[in-house]
C-alpha cells in the first residue's frame, strides 16, 4: 500500500517518565515536510546516551513522553519537499550530529558541527516548524531525541541527518556508525590522527572505547593499551587490538604512572571514554609530555570542572574535545560504511546480542549490567 503522504500507524518504544520501563505502543508517524524524509528502521541499538536521556540524569534535558534512539539504519520510506539527494527505497543511516550542507560550518573543513542540524539534548522538536511528527492515537504529541528516535518502526528526520549507503552493506552492522563506532574510529582517524607506530591509552572499554582500539589497530599502533576496572572486557579487547590491560583496582600506585613506566614516558594519544572528569585527568597525565593528545569521547553529565591547572599545558600536551568522532556525517559517512564492507573494519565483535524491538527493556538492562555492547534491536 503506498504510505507517501500519508500519516502511517506503527509501534514504537515511548518513554513515559525517567527510569519508567519503555512502554511499546501504536502511535502515528507524520509524512516528512520540507527538507524532511521518513525512514523505516529495520535495526536500532540501545546506547549509554540514551539511558542518561531515558533515566533523567538532567531535568533540562528530560522531555516526556519521549522517542529514543539514535543507533539504526533503515530505508527511505518517503520525502519531502525540497530533498534532492535521496529517494525513496535508499539504505540509510540516521545521524545525531546533522549536516545541512550550507551553514558557515559545514562549508568549513575545520569542524563537524553544523548550524541547525549539530547534535542538541534539548531540541525535542523538528527544525522546520518547531513540531513534532510524532502522537499518540488521541493526537497528542510526542517529543523526539537527538534528531533521530529511532526505537519506532517509522521515524521523521531532517534530510541533513541522513546518510545514505550501499544498499549491499550489512543494515545491522551499519546501524552501529549511527554513534559509537564512528565516534570510537573517528577519535582515533580524525582528531588523533593515530599512525603506524603510535602508542595508545584507551580509558573505559566500553562500545566507544574498543571502537578507539579498532581504528588505532587499523592504522598500525604499535601498542595500544586498554584500561578498564571490568577485567572481563579484556578478552573483547584482544579481538580489536588492545595489546595490554590494566585493571586500576589491581595497582598501588596511579595508572599514569604504570602507563608512563610501560611506555617510557607515556603514549602519543590517550582517550577518555568513561566520561568522568577524574578518569580524564589519568588519561592526560598517561600522555607524553611534549606531544601527547588527550582525546575527549565520553560524556560527562557532571558539574565538575576540568581537573587541570593551565601550568600542565605549558609542557606541550594536548587535551581535543570531540562529536561524532570528528565525522561529518552526511558526507564522511558513506566512505565509512564502505570500508566497514571493504573488511578495514570489523565490527562483528561489538553486535554482543541480538532481540526482537518488542524486547528492548531487556536490551536496556543488558547495557545497564554491563553484559552488552551492543544490542541490536530487529524490527
Amino acid at each position: 500500500m503506498e504510505t507517501s503522504g500519508k500519516v502511517i500507524t506503527c509501534k514504537a518504544a515511548v518513554a513515559r517518565g525517567p527510569g519508567e520501563p519503555l512502554v511499546i505502543e501504536e502511535i502515528k508517524v507524520d509524512p516528512p515536510q520540507k527538507m524532511e524524509v521518513r525512514m523505516k528502521v529495520l535495526y536500532s541499538s540501545v546506547c549509554h546516551t540514551d539511558l542518561n536521556a531515558w533515566e533523567g540524569t538532567n531535568e533540562a534535558q528530560r522531555a516526556f513522553p519521549q522517542i529514543l534512539g539514535h543507533e539504526a539504519a533503515g530505508i527511505i520510506e518517503s520525502v519531502g519537499e525540497g530533498v534532492t539527494d535521496l529517494k525513496k527505497g535508499d539504505h540509510v543511516i540516521p545521524i545525531f550530529n546533522g549536516e545541512c550542507g550550507s551553514c558557515v560550518y559545514c562549508k568549513s573543513h575545520k569542524t563537524n558541527l553544523c548550524e541547525t542540524l549539530r547534535a542538541n539534548p534539548m531540541k525535542f522538536v523538528m527544525a522546520n516548524d518547531g513540531k513534532s511528527r510524532f502522537s499518540n492515537m488521541d493526537g497528542n504529541p510526542i517529543y523526539h531525541f537527538l534528531n533521530c528516535s529511532t526505537f519506532s518502526e517509522y521515524t521523521v528526520i531532517d534530510a541533513g541527518c541522513a546518510a545514505k549507503i550501499d544498499p549491499e552493506a550489512s543494515l545491522k552492522k551499519m546501524s552501529l556508525l549511527s554513534c559509537c563506532i564512528s565516534t570510537g574510529v573517528g577519535g582515533a582517524w580524525n582528531c588523533a590522527n593515530v599512525h603506524a607506530g603510535s602508542t595508545v591509552a584507551i580509558f573505559g572499554l566500553g562500545a566507544v572505547g574498543l571502537a578507539v582500539a579498532e581504528g588505532s589497530r587499523a592504522r598500525g599502533a604499535s601498542r595500544i593499551i586498554g584500561v578498564d576496572t571490568n577485567s572481563e572486557k579484556f578478552t573483547k579487547g584482544k579481538k580489536v587490538g588492545v595489546t595490554d590491560f590494566i585493571n586500576p583496582k589491581e595497582l598501588s600506585t596511579p595508572v599514569h604512572e604504570k602507563i608512563r613506566e610501560m611506555t617510557g614516558g607515556g603514549v602519543d594519544y590517550s582517550f577518555e571514554c568513561a566520561g568522568n572528569v577524574d578518569i580524564l585527568r589519568e588519561a592526560f597525565l598517561s600522555s607524553h609530555d611534549g606531544w601527547g593528545s588527550t582525546i575527549v569521547l565520553g560524556i560527562h553529565p557532571t558539574p565538575r570542572m576540568l581537573p587541570l591547572h593551565p601550568m600542565e599545558l605549558f609542557d606541550g600536551r594536548k587535551i581535543i574535545g570531540s562529536i561524532f568522532g570528528g565525522f561529518k556525517g552526511k558526507s564522511e559517512l558513506p566512505n565509512l560504511a564502505q570500508q566497514c564492507t571493504n573488511g578495514v573494519l570489523n565490527l562483528d565483535e561489538f553486535i554482543t546480542h541480538e532481540l526482537p524491538f518488542e524486547k528492548i527493556n531487556e536490551a536496556i538492562q543488558l547495557l545497564q549490567d554491563g553484559k552488552s555492547l551492543r544490542c541490536v534491536l530487529n524490527f
